[in-house]
């Protein structure tokens, strides 16, 4: 099993399949994972097997390696397409999110005003108030939602803690119209979200929610759990023609 574990605080710039020319920001350890969810298909790893020892990168700390980065990427290239929150795990569950959110606005204004910044999360932690905000003063709020069906996140995405898909809609519903919504499919042994009895719930929840932009996509990487496959092309086409059938736009990523 391969696996990525994330520098922290800062790491690239990568090319993202979605993004463009991608600089990190990793608020999680720098030696393992942090995470609310502990997905089988994640590139970081199984949370049990990727225990983190580090702490938490401080505010400050995340700030002045931002700034030292975004200075060298600013005299000699490439310039960012985008910041994003990302790494080792759920970026909102730092106690300084929002802050730091506030922070790297700042920065991108005085070094890469024309970049945009985006934050992948898993959506656990959208029931706090502060972080809803923080999340709508980005650009991109990529918010996870694989599907409605309770089984199959306990199943997959296998939350750490209490986890209400209902609440989670209502709550992204709340982020209309700055919010995106991101949702891997995926096949395998018992695992399949590609299916009508899968999608058209999930199609009804994106119509309460309204979002910006829906992402769909599929495995790119090795996985924790052995036995999990990519959604094969036409089928991520097809699900993708649907979503801009219920009036949405919709990016497909193979």
């Amino acid at each position: 099993m391969s696996t990525v574990i994330y520098p922290s605080p800062i790491f690239g710039p990568v090319h993202s399949r979605r993004l463009g020319i991608s600089l990190g920001i990793n608020l999680l350890p720098k030696d393992g994972k942090w995470c609310s969810f502990d997905c089988i298909y994640c590139e970081c790893g199984l949370n049990s097997e990727r225990r983190a020892h580090a702490p938490l990168p401080t505010r400050e700390e995340v700030y002045e390696a931002l700034e030292g980065q975004l200075q060298k990427m600013h005299e000699e290239g490439p310039h960012p397409d985008v910041l994003t929150f990302a790494g080792n795990g759920e970026p909102t569950l730092h106690p300084h999110f929002p802050e730091i959110v506030d922070d790297v606005i700042r920065l991108r204004n005085r070094y890469c005003p024309e970049a945009k910044i985006s934050v992948l999360s898993n959506s656990t932690q959208i029931h706090r108030r502060e972080v809803r905000e923080a999340l709508m003063r980005t650009d991109n709020p990529i918010m996870k939602l694989d599907t409605i069906d309770a089984d199959y996140i306990h199943r997959i995405d296998r939350p750490q803690g209490h986890y209400d898909v209902e609440a989670i809609i209502q709550h992204l519903a709340e982020m209309s119209p700055q919010v995106i919504i991101q949702t891997m499919f995926m096949q395998g042994e018992g695992v399949d979200n590609t299916s009508d009895s899968y999608v058209q719930p999930w199609l009804q929840a994106l119509g309460r929610i309204r979002p910006r932009q829906v992402m769909i996509y599929t495995i790119d990487r090795e996985t924790p759990v052995s036995g999990l496959e990519k959604t094969k092309p036409e089928v991520l086409d097809e699900i993708g023609e649907k979503v801009r059938q219920a009036g949405f736009d919709c990016s497909v990523s193979y």
